[in-house]
């Protein structure tokens, strides 16, 4: 009860009070809801948030939503993109989904790549350590789509070239290639299609579908089609 009383005289208004720690050992204050000890130690921590990933983690300079996954995000937290130039864009939105999950919508207009920076209304922030994202542009098709051309049944199709701006690898998706027909993927932006036409018996158009990638995963497709025709040359042999 001596120890109650003494501690009620130092808060109720005495000018001076000088009170040993064996005086206080057994009472306590309230911190952060926890009971702490007078005379004992505590620590009161700050709780940042943290980013674990986002996706995707590569965009074109078109207005697009990022998903940040991360802990200890309070609604509404400020996003930003730092770039490897140090200029900062902030997010055009970002909407809250959770404590772990948030939306931000960016509008990068130059390529290269940036750090993600979230800040949570108490001012606690985390900035990647490392650049997340990649802002990067499609590949470009140079070839126009549609006809690659007509070509006799058995006869060579030489190098038909099909590029793509940024193109590092090409792959049919789709459809079919006339017989004899291979496609060489190419890594400097073309690609060629070569062989020699076989197995024709009738005029036959073949449709299909090419897709560029680049070094960013990004992908363009664009369909062409070649025909093959079949003349009384190719329906049997006169001697």
């Amino acid at each position: 009860m001596g120890k109650a009383r003494t501690l009620a005289n130092l808060v109720s208004g005495a000018s001076t009070s000088t009170l040993p720690n064996s005086a206080l050992t057994n009472s306590s204050i309230t911190i952060n809801s926890s009971a702490v000890s007078l005379g004992g130690s505590t620590t009161v921590g700050e709780t940042k948030p943290t980013v674990t990933g986002i996706s995707p983690s590569v965009i074109t300079n078109d207005a697009t939503n990022i998903t940040i996954t991360g802990t200890n995000f309070v609604s509404v937290p400020t996003v930003e993109a730092i770039s490897s130039t140090g200029a900062i864009t902030r997010a055009n939105s970002v909407t809250f989904s959770s404590a772990t999950s948030i939306v931000a919508n960016f509008t990068l207009a130059t390529d290269g790549t940036y750090f993600i920076r979230v800040e949570n209304n108490d001012g606690l922030a985390v900035r990647t350590g490392s650049a997340l994202l990649t802002v990067s542009d499609l590949p470009a098709w140079t070839t126009s789509a549609g006809s690659l051309g007509t070509f006799a049944a058995g006869a060579s199709f030489g190098t038909i070239n099909l590029t793509a701006t940024d193109s590092t690898s090409m792959s049919k998706t789709s459809g079919t290639f006339p017989g004899g027909m291979t496609l060489n993927s190419g890594g400097s932006g073309t690609s060629t299609l070569t062989g020699t036409e076989s197995g024709a018996t009738s005029e036959t158009t073949y449709n299909f579908t090419i897709r560029a990638t680049d070094a960013q995963g990004q992908t363009a497709d664009r369909a062409f089609s070649i025909t093959i025709t079949v003349g009384i040359n190719n329906s049997g042999q006169f001697n």
